[in-house]
């Protein structure tokens, strides 16, 4: 009963057979037939003109973001719990040529206009000093908290002013917008996002991720540096496919709101136990080492966490579109048992 991480979750039946059916002679790279599709979709679901552009893994989403918008000699806001900080082994520093992330604080790991203005407004506008060109928010964030439409349009705000790039890293975006119960502009083009990484894989894709672009001329900045960076693939398709068998029906969200409601089930059994309030599907929770050593004893698989002040230990329990029901609700009651 594995409730580690989504990234090892199943891959969706219908992404398998969007695969199976990419499986004809086509054009090479992202010039087939599926590849072009992806700017109508995301198009079509954000409802503004925008470009989509795959690649195969989350970390190269997000530096070729960073890239697009950050120039070797200059910084990006994120907050110091941030993937792009802490988990992509130095990526956003190799793929921009030495930029340097800038780190702020938040609760929850969620950034404010406070919080980027306590780093960016000390910097002296010389060349002495590292300048921001651009802030990265993630959504949700690493403790799995969810950033509402008027929180991303005042940290929009703050960007367009100080004329920062914006950039969302979302891996979870669409369990974020399945909590929310908004349209997916709302916290993304309305909001004065200028790109977006669309998390598929952990979300029931296979190899595929998506980056949606609102500002076009970044777009065509990325475009080169996809190939320069080892991630345009030379059939393309099969991750076209992937992409569009999310995006062209409601997949992308049934998917969401499956793990999302699992998460719930095994959060209301939590109680006083929850780190942080449950907005997606990840849970944190305090557990001493014998009651996780029970909680493996009887079958259950899961992340310790770094321990906060006062606690005796902690644990990381994620779920995903295909977390089975038995299982969720054996490790509810496993935790009320406790």
């Amino acid at each position: 009963m594995k409730f580690f991480s989504d990234n090892a979750a199943a891959v969706h039946p219908r992404v398998w057979e969007a695969m199976h059916k990419a499986d004809v002679a086509d054009s090479a790279y992202d010039g087939d037939a599926l590849s072009a599709r992806l700017d109508d979709a995301f198009s079509d679901l954000f409802g503004t003109e925008c470009v989509g552009l795959w690649v195969a893994t989350g970390t190269a989403a997000n530096c070729l973001a960073l890239a697009a918008m950050v120039p070797p000699h200059g910084g990006a806001v994120c907050h110091r719990e941030a993937h792009i900080e802490m988990d992509e082994g130095g990526g956003p520093g190799f793929f921009t040529h030495g930029a340097k992330l800038m780190l702020a604080d938040g609760e929850g790991a969620k950034l404010t206009p406070a919080s980027i203005s306590a780093v960016i407004d000390p910097i002296r506008n010389d060349g002495h000093q590292v300048q921001p060109h651009a802030i990265s928010i993630t959504q949700a964030t690493e403790y799995g908290r969810v950033y509402s439409p008027a929180e991303v349009a005042r940290i929009g705000s703050l960007a367009q002013t100080r004329e920062l790039g914006l950039h969302m890293d979302g891996a979870r975006f669409a369990n974020a917008v399945a909590h929310l119960d908004c349209h997916p502009a709302d916290v993304t083009a309305r909001a004065g996002v200028d790109v977006l990484s669309f998390g598929c894989v952990k979300n029931g894709g296979m190899s595929a991720e998506a980056l949606v672009f609102f500002d076009m001329e970044l777009a065509d900045v990325v475009r080169y540096r996809r190939k320069r960076a080892g991630h345009l693939q030379s059939k393309g398709r099969y991750l076209a496919a992937q992409v569009l068998a999310m995006v062209e029906s409601d997949l992308w969200l049934d998917n969401a709101r499956a793990a999302n409601a699992a998460a719930q089930e095994i959060a209301g059994s939590a109680g006083e136990r929850l780190l942080h309030p449950v907005e997606a599907n990840e849970i944190f929770l305090i557990l001493s080492d014998d009651e996780k050593d029970a909680l493996r004893a009887a079958g259950f698989g899961f992340h310790d966490w770094t321990v906060p002040a006062g606690a005796s230990g902690a644990a990381r329990i994620v779920t995903a579109w295909d977390s089975d029901p038995d299982h969720v609700a054996a490790l509810a009651r496993a935790i009320t048992a406790l």
